[in-house]
């Protein structure tokens, strides 16, 4: 393993990870911090046998809760991307060498901006609908689907169905046929993407803890926190796609 010693002298001398250890600042900081350390590791800012700040030093340093940061470190074992040992000389390590994962075609790379963008557009208009038109036979099939998902945290298959179960379902909340079948195709797009990366525990709690509040929103009537969650939900996973999402550079 590369000396850690070594490294941490050249990262405390590096500028550029100025910007890998800037404050984290949103709603989505345990999503952009898997997201800020993930890019770095994909792009040797930080090389394998790098050994990360002690968490102490790396909450201050991007202004969150330590629990946040555990979060995001335990994904990002989870992923394969670090591994931690204990003990004199331990601490959070960067793979060494990381995992082979084969990229994705150039053609998928560009698509995913448009996916993310029709995303936007598509699911938080229907949340906003949904907060409007959902009758209560509706939102107690969506807080089931909530609980389902609950439970399938370490079954990454059974969840992305149930999770695709849930969005379509927010859809057919606003009983209008089209706006189904435009959530469908999303979701489809979506799977395309996500099915590229690991899918940690920590990630997928997170993602449905989104679901529960943007029900609660729906069943409050409140169209604009409705809206403020599901854009949160959608920009947490373009997060996790751009800290996990293998590259071919």
């Amino acid at each position: 393993m590369t000396d850690p010693t070594a490294i941490t002298a050249t990262l405390d001398a590096a500028a550029s990870l100025d910007t890998v250890f800037a404050p984290v600042r949103s709603l989505t900081a345990f999503e952009e911090t898997v997201d800020r350390l993930g890019t770095a590791i994909r792009l040797g800012l930080l090389p394998p046998g790098t050994r990360l700040p002690a968490e102490r030093e790396l909450c201050a340093k991007l202004g969150i809760a330590r629990s946040t940061l555990r979060q995001a470190l335990v994904a990002l074992g989870q992923s394969g991307h670090l591994h931690a040992t204990r003990g004199r000389g331990g601490g959070t390590f960067v793979v060494d060498p990381l995992p082979p994962a084969a990229p994705p075609s150039q053609a998928v790379l560009h698509a995913a901006q448009d996916t993310f963008d029709q995303r936007v557009a598509v699911e938080v208009g229907i949340a906003v609908l949904a907060a409007e038109r959902a009758g209560p036979e509706a939102l107690d099939a969506l807080d089931e689907l909530v609980i389902t998902l609950e439970g399938l945290l370490k079954d990454y298959p059974s969840f992305r169905q149930a999770d695709v179960r849930f969005h379509v379902g927010l859809a057919e909340a606003t009983r209008s046929p089209r706006l189904v079948t435009a959530m469908t195709e999303v979701q489809g797009a979506m799977t395309n993407l996500i099915e590229l990366i690991a899918h940690p525990r920590e990630v997928l709690a997170s993602s449905n803890a989104q679901h529960a509040r943007l029900l609660a929103a729906l069943r409050r009537r409140d169209e604009a926190q409705a809206a403020a969650v599901m854009i949160e939900h959608v920009r947490a996973t373009e997060h996790i796609l751009a800290g996990l999402l293998p590259r071919g550079d």
